[in-house]
């Protein structure tokens, strides 16, 4: 019992953590930057917004755009940015997959306990890369804008992919280390027996 709630606990935990990596990577209020106090810059229109996609100009009743769309001038933190949260945000995909396909409440035909152990830590493994891959991402490009540029402080779309990565690692930590052998994952199968015509059919369970 105890491990079947470690590994629903570690597959709700990892895919709210998948849910915020994909948020931080398709917003773009990753820092907001300004040489004065913020309402100094609203004033002047002078606060920006920086993310992966654009940079932006945040001012009262304005927010105006400008996409980041020449790849080959971007400096090297963004371009490696994106391509750590890109590539989390689609192993989150089969991860979960993985994941929803070894839980005890899900059979697939006779599916083995030892295969369903093994895509379970497969997707364990997958949802640890990506939490470590976002990790490396949301703090690479605040700490490079801010050797550019001021940064006055962290936008909503950081936040949400520390917050997933937290949740991805934790969950990710879980599964890997904390779901057991491969006997645990063995389903209980019944078969019925029947002892006569008139008797009562009695459920029997049987490891498998």
């Amino acid at each position: 019992m105890g491990g079947t709630c470690l590994q629903f606990f570690g597959f709700i935990s990892g895919f709210i953590g998948w849910m915020g990596v994909v948020v931080a990577t398709a917003t773009n209020d990753w820092v907001l930057t300004c040489d004065y106090s913020i309402n100094t810059c609203r004033k002047l229109d002078e606060l920006g917004s920086r993310g992966l996609w654009a940079d932006c100009v945040i001012s009262i009743g304005l927010y105006h755009c400008k996409p980041l769309a020449d790849i080959l001038t971007l400096p090297a933190h963004i371009q490696a940015a994106r391509a750590l949260m890109i590539t989390g945000s689609f192993l989150g995909l089969p991860a979960v997959f993985l994941l929803l396909s070894a839980l005890p409440c899900i059979r697939m035909g006779h599916d083995p306990g030892v295969e369903k152990h093994k895509r379970f830590l497969l997707g364990g493994v997958l949802i640890v890369i990506l939490a470590l891959s976002t990790i490396m991402a949301t703090i690479w490009f605040p700490v490079s804008t801010h050797k550019e540029t001021t940064i006055v402080t962290f936008g909503y779309s950081l936040y949400a992919g520390w917050i997933g990565a937290a949740f991805c690692l934790f969950g990710g930590i879980v599964i890997v280390c904390c779901t057991g052998e491969s006997q645990a994952f063995m389903e209980n199968r019944f078969y019925y027996s029947s002892q006569g015509s008139g008797s009562p059919t009695h459920a029997k369970s049987a490891n498998v």
